[in-house]
């Protein structure tokens, strides 16, 4: 159900439930590290278990250095470093999940809802210079809340871009439920997000600018083709358009659990956050265990602990897939690399960036995991009016890093400024 409306400011929600999410998984990476180095130490009669090619340099040198070393000694101090990393690993969890929590910035009014999706006012908040300024429709990711963009009064992409006259709207994504489990990308973005932009423009008085981090730039990019008499601009933030680039060991991780996923969508009707998480986990087992182990030894009162744990609690705080949509994300995008192949369908028309005239800039952070730049630059490739805005950080950092102000924050709003000005 639509409801227009404008409701006071809501109370923030409270702390995700704590992760790592799956726990269990990332305790059995632990586990097996160990148990394994162990069993091949064994097998090895006293030398070392062979390695991969890429490995036999370093193997040689260990060997020389353990030419002296009674193998007991070897097999004991393995022994030891793997007990300390399994122990130092648990420690992070536990003083991850007892840290306090600061409260986050009250949410501004909401503008419109519709069932499960709301829309949400910054040009309200108490940073906004122009209220009534050029307004900024961003659309975040539908598997994460869109609060990794206003994570405190001073890490906000929100709020920075309300404090230069901007009016940002944000899209409020929360966990489909009831008819919402069979939605389609089409129905999101021909049904509720056209409908958003609907708003949005009427408060504009005309064309408004569309912003989209990560999966959510694949949305903006399609209403922004299929409304092109509504949208006078396009930011593609962190957003994958070549989804086989770089992206090997992800197409042979969702492979072999495609078959999984798609029973559990048959049977679920819809794609649960854990085993999202545990597909991406999959493309390195050890970075979660290794930066838990970090935020063991992190003095607890220092910005950086404070920092992990807010970037935790969000990424613990996922929302399930409608099924439909689980299965056109990993399935066809991911695995059949559908957009650049002119496959992708919304609305009965072929999503291509060609199709797109407005001015459009795409953020592409050179240091991310996840959606690799050169996938990003295949979506600027192909749109007719880019800019490439580069920046050295990751997919998180890229809005959450200390130099996101200077980095992103103040060259993307002075980007949409000029924008919305018109050329002489």
């Amino acid at each position: 159900m639509t409801h227009q409306t404008t409701d006071a400011a809501q109370p923030p929600r409270p702390p995700a439930v704590p992760g790592p999410r799956p726990l269990a998984l990332h305790m059995a990476v632990q586990t097996s590290t160990w148990l394994s180095s162990l069993a091949a130490l064994t097998a090895s009669n006293g030398g070392l278990p062979p390695l991969s090619p890429e490995l036999a340099a370093r193997a040689r040198d260990l060997e020389k250095a353990l030419q002296n070393v009674p193998p007991e000694a070897f097999y004991k101090a393995v022994t030891e470093e793997a007990r300390q990393r399994l122990d130092q690993f648990t420690r992070g969890v536990r003083k991850y999940r007892t840290a306090p929590r600061t409260a986050r910035p009250a949410e501004p009014p909401v503008l419109w809802r519709e069932d499960s999706t709301r829309l949400l006012d910054y040009g309200a908040v108490p940073e906004a210079t122009n209220p009534e300024g050029p307004v900024v429709l961003v659309i975040p990711s539908l598997v994460n809340r869109f609060w990794i963009l206003d994570l405190d009064h001073d890490q906000s992409l929100l709020r920075s871009l309300a404090t230069r006259g901007l009016r940002p709207l944000v899209i409020d994504w929360d966990a489909p439920e009831g008819a919402e489990t069979a939605f389609t990308l089409t129905d999101y973005i021909t049904g509720r997000l056209a409908r958003a932009l609907d708003v949005a423009v009427a408060l504009n008085g005309g064309p408004v600018a569309l912003a989209g981090y990560c999966m959510g730039g694949l949305l903006a990019l399609a209403l922004a083709q299929l409304r092109p008499k509504h949208v006078g601009a396009l930011v593609t933030l962190a957003t994958p358009w070549d989804f086989h680039v770089a992206q090997g060991d992800l197409v042979r991780v969702l492979a072999g659990m495609m078959p999984r996923l798609e029973d559990t969508v048959a049977k679920a009707g819809v794609l649960p956050v854990d085993m999202m998480q545990a597909m991406f986990a999959g493309l390195d087992p050890y970075m979660t265990p290794a930066k838990f182990r970090r935020f063991a030894e992190m003095p607890p009162d220092t910005q950086a602990a404070r920092r992990f744990v807010q970037l935790e609690d969000w990424l613990n705080d996922g929302i399930v897939l409608a099924g439909p949509v689980a299965l056109e994300c990993f399935r066809d995008w991911h695995l059949r690399n559908t957009p650049p192949r002119g496959e992708w369908i919304v609305g009965g028309d072929a999503i291509r960036p060609d199709r797109v005239s407005c001015p459009a800039l795409v953020v592409v952070p050179e240091k991310d995991h996840l959606v690799p730049p050169g996938s990003s630059h295949a979506l600027a490739t192909g749109l007719p009016d880019a800019r490439v805005l580069p920046i050295n950080a990751g997919h998180i950092g890229l809005v959450t890093g200390s130099s996101a102000h200077e980095m992103l924050f103040t060259p993307l709003s002075d980007w949409l400024l000029s924008a919305f000005t018109p050329t002489s």
